[in-house]
This record gives C-alpha cells, sequence and structure tokens, in this order.
C-alpha cells in the first residue's frame, strides 16, 4: 500500500466518522466512506489507542492489520475511505487467531458496513 493510499490527515478520518457507515465486532470497529476523489484510490486509516498496549504492541497491531486489510479489501469498489478502530484486547486475540481469522474478521465488517451504505442510498 503506498504512502498515498493511507488516510493521514484528522480532517480525513472526521469525514469518514461522521458520513461513513460502520460495522463492529468485540475487537474491531471499520467504518467506511464512499468519496469522489479522481484518483479513486481505497484509503485506509488506523485508529489504535493506546488502551490496546506500549508502543510495540500498537505497532504490531497496526502491522497486522494492514496485511489482513490488504487480503480482505478485495470487495471494496474503488474510491473508498477506510478507517479501522482497534478496541482493547485486540492484541491478545490477534496473537490467538490465525491471520485468516482477521481477514475473515474485516470482511465481514467492510462488508456490513456496504451493505449499510447501499441501504441507505
Amino acid at each position: 500500500m503506498s504512502g498515498r493510499a493511507r488516510l493521514s490527515r484528522s480532517g480525513d478520518f472526521d469525514a469518514v466518522y461522521k458520513k461513513g457507515r460502520s460495522a463492529a465486532s468485540r475487537t474491531l470497529v471499520v467504518y467506511t466512506f464512499r468519496h469522489d476523489e479522481e484518483t479513486g484510490d481505497v484509503r485506509l486509516g488506523l485508529a489504535v489507542p493506546r488502551r490496546v498496549g506500549d508502543a510495540v504492541t500498537r505497532n504490531g497491531v497496526k502491522r497486522k492489520l494492514r496485511e489482513a486489510f490488504a487480503d480482505a479489501s478485495s470487495e471494496l469498489e474503488t474510491a473508498h475511505d477506510v478507517v479501522i478502530v482497534a478496541r482493547p484486547g485486540v492484541a491478545d486475540t490477534i496473537e490467538r487467531e490465525d491471520h485468516a481469522w482477521l481477514v475473515d474478521e474485516l470482511r465481514s465488517l467492510i462488508e456490513q458496513t456496504l451493505t449499510r451504505n447501499e441501504a441507505a442510498a
């Protein structure tokens, strides 16, 4: 994922939180929002709060979320912004479960948000 394919400005995150749809599980919350930029890239933003763990733990969670998102985002068309918010306890769950579990979890949450986007349209 290139640097352009990441959300980094707080205004971009705010737009996804306010205008997008969300779906949640015990360990993750996923927000999606269809944007109208010319690039049409799927952009990812990660929010991993300090409650998840120390810096090493949070960085490991972010790395695993990026890897899983790369596999799970095939369902997304172009021009979507996605924010994944990690909840406390996610590090332990990711440690116990395999990569396929995380990919399935993200796919399920993304699918739920897309269904809600279609219903709202």
